[in-house]
């Protein structure tokens, strides 16, 4: 029993005890029952709140019905939307402020600030030039430039379909500031890197780092605007950087053997190793039958090796002059496919299957064969990761956006190196 209770209790008692003494004073004996009762009533009730049972009456709503819940997802795209829109109307604030701060004219801010926010032309279509000889693209009447000299792009008129998806990606373009980011207009800078290469060969100084790229001071490196001399030194550092992936390729890195209780099999029961030998087989056996004749290419990582293998200098020496032989465009296709499937071979097999040049092999195609493709090609840099995903399954949002990543990379390059130039 607690304190206060105790207390409450022994004052109670006491009240009740002076009460009873006080009746039995002027109170006949024959009372004497009813006032014991009493006592023993008082002596139990120690609290003085009353009781009061519960009353259960209906409960009658009012007015409209609740709305119905939304998901977090909708909620979150909201938020996303209202913040997007708070950001831009920050821009714009800001903009109108420098605007008016400005030394300039108010003719020349009225015409540079809404160019940001919208984009100049209507229209875009492909254009035939030089007597039909090549290909521009027009942004209404004004051609599409190159932003490092200002010079036209242009394209052989054997690949219209690379000009009509150049077209289409500056059609969808909805501002003149996406124009400069490179993300939002890939197929444009690996133009416009093909036609580097051309000029470099030409003779034509190009820049190797263009100014768009340098880092300002302050930040963690600073970088300097670099330009080449016109005397191939872009194709040499290309087929220099393409060379290093060939003892790191992803087809002759293997998977040690499966040991007992490791490495279980995938679903067709084939086990890492052996989905790896056999893509690299079927590559390697085309590649030195007909694009390298007499070359030998080894696994660099095979069993349980850290450190990976040279190819012989031989063998090198011929891959180097075969990738320094190649045109501007085939040359910047295959720098595009080797940095995306991380391998020289793969990105050579999908070159010589869809290229117009001399490195083109598509003639070669028998009837009724399968030619190598965007998805073989996505699916040969895949191995491993596809192997994985089988085993312990695929991660949402991740393992899919990056091979529709990688396929559209691959598809850019086919783009760029195939056309109608191509015997079938």
């Amino acid at each position: 029993m607690k304190p206060h209770t105790r207390v409450a209790l022994r004052l109670a008692r006491q009240k009740c005890q002076q009460a009873t003494c006080e009746k039995n004073v002027h109170l006949p004996s024959s009372s004497s029952s009813s006032s014991s009762s009493s006592f023993s009533a008082a002596h139990r009730l120690i609290h003085s709140t009353p009781t009061t049972p519960a009353t259960v009456q209906p409960i009658h709503g009012t007015g409209p019905p609740p709305t119905a819940p939304e998901p977090a997802a909708d909620a979150r795209l909201a938020r996303r939307k209202k913040h997007a829109e708070l950001l831009q109307r920050a821009q714009e604030i800001r903009s109108s402020v420098l605007s008016r701060g400005s030394d300039t004219s108010k003719s020349s801010t009225t015409t540079t600030t809404p160019l940001a926010r919208r984009r100049f032309w209507k229209h875009v279509h492909v254009k035939e030039v030089n007597d039909g000889k090549e290909l521009e693209i027009h942004l209404d009447t004004r051609p599409l430039r190159r932003p490092a000299n200002k010079e036209v792009v242009r394209i052989p008129a054997s690949k219209p379909l690379l000009a009509a998806a150049l077209a289409a990606e500056w059609d969808m373009i909805v501002s003149a500031q996406q124009a400069t980011k490179q993300h939002l207009i890939p197929l444009t800078s690996l133009i416009n890197r093909a036609l580097d290469i051309a000029d470099d060969d030409a003779g034509k100084r190009v820049y190797l780092v263009h100014p768009n790229d340098v880092v300002e001071k302050g930040g963690e490196e600073e970088v300097e605007p670099k330009m080449t001399e016109g005397k191939g030194e872009l194709r040499a550092g290309i087929a220099k950087m393409l060379m290093r992936y060939l003892d790191t390729d992803t087809l002759l890195c293997w998977a040690p053997p499966p040991r007992h209780g490791h490495d279980a099999p995938d679903a067709r029961g084939k086990t890492l190793r052996e989905l790896q030998m056999a893509a690299t087989e079927e590559v390697v056996s085309y590649l030195t039958a007909n694009v390298w004749p007499g070359v030998e290419i080894i696994p660099v990582l095979d069993g349980d090796s850290i450190m990976p293998r040279s190819q012989n200098p031989e063998t090198r020496q011929v891959i180097e002059g075969w990738i320094t032989g190649l045109s501007a465009w085939e040359l910047a296709g295959l720098e595009k496919a080797v940095l995306a499937g991380k391998g020289l071979l793969g990105a050579v097999r999908l070159l010589v299957e869809w290229s117009e040049g001399f490195a083109g092999l598509g003639k070669n195609i028998e009837v009724g064969q399968k030619p190598f493709g965007v998805e073989e090609a996505t699916q040969l840099a895949n191995i491993e990761v596809d192997w994985q995903i089988g085993n312990w399954g695929e991660v949402e949002d991740t393992h899919d956006v990056e091979r529709e990543d990688l396929r559209r990379q691959f598809g850019s390059v086919v783009l760029l190196v195939s056309g109608t130039g191509r015997q079938q």
